[in-house]
């Protein structure tokens, strides 16, 4: 019998690197990190998250926090 063997699927990796990639932009924009968020056009954070892959500016939490 050989042994049985694992392929990895396709919409699963993609996920992960769009949680990956999602996670990167909460961090560089200061933005709450959430997984459920992903996918989801009702937040506010995936929909500036959405702008900002498409090459259009996002809103900088950072720079809005920083205002004296």
């Amino acid at each position: 019998m050989a042994k049985p063997t694992f392929q990895t699927n396709p919409r699963v990796t993609q996920l992960f690197e769009d949680l990956e990639k999602y996670k990167e932009f909460c961090v560089d924009f200061g933005y709450k990190y959430d997984e459920a968020d992903l996918y989801n056009q009702r937040s506010y954070v995936y929909r500036q998250y959405t702008k900002f892959a498409t090459g259009k500016n996002a809103k900088n939490q950072w720079s809005e926090h920083a205002r004296p």
